[in-house]
């Protein structure tokens, strides 16, 4: 069983529902990357996503999209990623999950980056531009290396699609809240039960809701459907913002402890 499994069953056990907030690794530093994720742990998140830089994301929007180029400015790449995750690794125990492009995997060699990600202590992947049809190469030298491949789910996603997509996936799934990209459109508790509801029914791992959520009352709204939430743009604008990692580190805390509030509340 993964980290990633046993975090969100021990939550399920105690009838809470599961927080991840999104991190750009090196954005506004490898430090500050290495200090706010121990931070959002200690503040509440029970999976922190590691966003690995990329120049040409395809499914972020503008906050993410400069968050990357700001981190690639500064040096950071797959390489230096991995070596965070190490570095958090040997002080916390919670799981980590890393969000890369597809040509990173390719050009690190998929192999290699599986069993280097596995040897750094991430637990998952999301490789968000890889096609449902040419999925297969990833996720079975993931399950090879012990990570899970966590699949992504659109609201435009067909039937047959989604039993292909809750088929592949492990650890949990993926459900995008609204169309486009990350930091778009606020995501709509209404417009997501429906579709949440039916894909939970296709399967019987947990349904985490993403993109677009961006305040403590969302997150506890999509919660009465979904097994948790994922929220990355909003918690990058916050870093961003502060006027130092000090700061960014405070700010992110409350955040983070403002949306578990929310969550865990009666």
């Amino acid at each position: 069983m993964s980290r990633i499994d046993e975090k969100l069953k021990s939550l399920k056990a105690g009838k809470r529902k599961a927080l991840v907030i999104f991190l750009t690794a090196g954005d506004p530093g490898l430090s500050a990357s290495y200090d706010l994720t121990l931070c959002a742990f200690d503040a509440g998140a029970d999976i922190v996503e590691l966003g690995a830089p990329f120049s040409d994301p395809l499914a972020d929007g503008p906050v993410i999209q400069k968050s990357f180029l700001r981190s690639i400015a500064r040096g950071a790449n797959l390489t230096k990623t991995l070596i965070l995750a190490e570095k958090i690794r040997k002080t916390n125990e919670n799981p980590l999950v890393i969000m890369l492009a597809s040509t990173l995997v390719i050009n690190h060699g998929t192999g290699r980056f599986m069993r280097d990600c596995a040897s750094s202590g991430i637990d998952g992947l999301i490789i968000p531009d890889a096609p449902l049809e040419e999925a297969g190469e990833f996720t079975g030298k993931a399950k090879k290396a012990g990570l899970d491949m966590i699949m992504l789910a659109a609201p435009t996603s067909t039937p047959s699609r989604l039993r292909r997509i809750c088929s592949m996936s492990r650890g949990f799934v993926y459900y995008i809240n609204v169309s486009g990209v990350t930091g778009g459109a606020s995501a709509d508790r209404k417009e997501g039960v429906k579709p949440i509801a039916r894909l939970k029914k296709l399967t019987s791992l947990p349904v985490l809701a993403g993109f677009g959520v961006k305040t403590p009352a969302q997150a506890r709204a999509l919660c009465k459907t979904a097994d948790g939430v994922i929220i990355g743009s909003k918690a990058i604008e916050i870093i961003h913002s502060a006027k130092s990692k000090t700061v960014a580190v405070k700010a992110l805390a409350r955040f983070v402890r403002s949306v578990r509030r929310e969550m865990d509340r009666k």
